[in-house]
């Protein structure tokens, strides 16, 4: 049987696909050194408080089980990001089958346990913000557990293609909070400085419009790729490419903008 013969415009999106995930990847890699870094050197030095310095009430003094719900957000969101990109690389996944079932099983397991935490940190300890980005940080946290259920659900079906889109959705939700900061800064980098927003409270609308954005554009993007690859429409594979491609430069940028004004200099601290 011969394989069928891809066309430019498949080929074209294929390799926009593959290039938004090389840079998605390298950013996330680099923000997990810096949450590895930072936080950890703060806390084996025993100067837990600094986690402040970028967490507001990240460090509450003599609140032990909160700071340990903290703790264990921060460690597994690390975790998670460089666990997550190793899951969809095919050839990892094809050749050793038995390290993606386990890493698999990490990954969600994980992606349930910061969920929750996250829904403690937000509604029981405090997080910046106003309401409405509560209630978006909720909301990307109860469609992880959903995206993790239903990933392990095909899993166990052994519907390899459903249960794929499922944890590529699972990948893109469990990154919400690299999106939203990478979206931040490149807002920062455009605009030269804070606009739609208030830098002391952190509130307004754009970081409103930016809460919600950070779990539905990129589901959306998602959605939108499979339907260019099913469809096989030429103009429609060019349109995603091209819409795929504009993202690629808001994370670029984002994670330029990001890399050089805080997460390198806090690196270095």
């Amino acid at each position: 049987m011969k394989k069928s013969i891809k066309s430019k415009s498949q080929i074209y999106l294929n390799s926009v696909v593959i290039s938004w995930f090389s840079v998605a990847v390298v950013s996330q890699i680099i923000f997990a050194t810096y949450v590895i870094l930072f936080y950890g050197k703060a806390t084996l030095s025993g100067h837990s408080e600094y986690w402040n310095k970028i967490l507001p009430h990240g460090y509450v003094n003599g609140e032990v089980i909160g700071n340990l719900v903290v703790g264990l957000h921060l460690f597994l969101a690390a975790v998670i990001i460089v666990g997550g990109p190793l899951q969809l690389i095919t050839k990892i996944r094809n050749r050793f089958r038995k390290f993606h079932r386990w890493n698999g099983r990490i990954f969600i397991f994980t992606a349930y346990v910061l969920s929750i935490t996250g829904l403690t940190m937000v509604w029981g300890r405090g997080a910046v913000g106003g309401l409405a980005q509560h209630i978006s940080i909720s909301i990307n946290a109860i469609l992880i557990i959903i995206a993790a259920t239903m990933t392990i659900f095909f899993a166990v079906r052994r519907n390899i293609k459903i249960h794929s889109s499922w944890a590529i959705r699972l990948y893109l939700l469990v990154n919400g909070v690299w999106f939203f900061r990478v979206g931040l800064f490149f807002w920062l980098f455009v605009n030269n400085g804070p606009y739609g927003y208030d830098p002391k409270t952190f509130q307004g609308p754009f970081l409103t419009f930016l809460s919600i954005s950070q779990y539905s554009i990129p589901l959306i993007l998602f959605e939108l790729y499979l339907f260019a690859k099913r469809k096989n429409i030429a103009i429609l594979n060019y349109s995603a490419s091209f819409i795929l491609f504009l993202f690629i430069l808001i994370i670029a940028i984002g994670s330029y903008s990001i890399s050089t004004s805080l997460w390198f200099p806090m690196m270095a601290e």
